[in-house]
């Protein structure tokens, strides 16, 4: 049975001086924890500040502050395959859905993009304030799913920003509904890999999918051409909202690169 995880933000366990300690908890994670009701002698899983891994015993429990000591050290996981979703902005709590289910499939960052057809425009202490949202859901994704890290949730970023940011990307995977059907995404993603000589474990990918209403041909274009890499993939013949598309497509990059119960290098 996996162990429930718990991530300090401002914590070196190496760094306290007593064999029995506090976990400093932010609020949030330490409503979780009273929510959890550990017993002593449970043991949590624990990544420091430091990004160390540790199992910890709970030695008590009073409400949400636990004290522990540490039972063992933990190896740190090994790196993988790692998938950046370029999300375009979409309206109301669609963020929220697509960064915590995908962070629960282990979607290691988040680019939202600003498109011309986004419904939501941010000013800098409205994207401020989002972004502090949006980490937050991506840390208690990562805390309930038992993934090794917290992914990064950046702030918005213009099309021009993004391109830049994307140039030496393993692959760029634009997700479009005029896309033909031909334009597979395993092809384009494998062809990527064969280009490099590159092993799906290497892999840094980023999958764009645009907002409501879609990405328009002036962006695909952009997109199309910051990486030599970069291709126009359909996700097959039903249009799909972005929050759907936001979490289907890197689900099937993940698969393609050996996650998720798939293959490496199966075409």
């Amino acid at each position: 049975m996996s162990l429930h995880r718990f991530f300090l933000d401002d914590q070196v366990i190496a760094a306290e001086p007593e064999a029995v300690f506090p976990l400093r908890l932010a609020e949030g994670d330490a409503r979780h924890a009273r929510v959890l009701r550990f017993a002593p002698g449970e043991h949590v899983a624990v990544v420091d500040a430091a990004s160390d891994y540790f199992e910890c015993e709970v030695v008590r429990s009073d409400g949400g502050q636990l004290e522990v000591r540490v039972a063992r050290r933990l190896d740190a996981p090994e790196e993988g395959p790692q998938v950046l979703l370029v999300q375009g902005l979409a309206k109301g709590d669609k963020m929220d859905e697509v960064i915590r289910h995908a962070t629960e499939l282990g979607v290691a960052g988040f680019l939202p993009l600003a498109c011309a057809r986004s419904v939501v425009r941010l000013d800098e202490r409205k994207a401020r304030s989002r972004v502090e949202r949006w980490q937050a859901v991506a840390k208690s994704a990562a805390m309930q799913s038992g993934q090794p890290r917290v992914p990064e949730v950046c702030a918005p970023v213009t099309l021009a920003e993004a391109a830049a940011a994307l140039a030496g990307a393993t692959a760029v995977l634009v997700c479009w509904e005029e896309a033909p059907g031909t334009a597979r995404l395993a092809d384009a993603l494998h062809g990527a890999l064969e280009t490099l000589r590159m092993p799906a474990a290497d892999a840094r990918v980023a999958v764009v999918v645009g907002p409501e209403g879609g990405l328009t041909p002036d962006e695909v274009d952009a997109l199309l051409a910051c990486n030599p890499r970069a291709s126009l993939v359909s996700l097959g013949p039903s249009i799909l909202r972005t929050e759907t598309a936001g979490v289907v497509a890197p689900a099937l990059v993940l698969y393609e690169l050996g996650a998720l119960g798939g293959r490496a290098g199966q075409a």
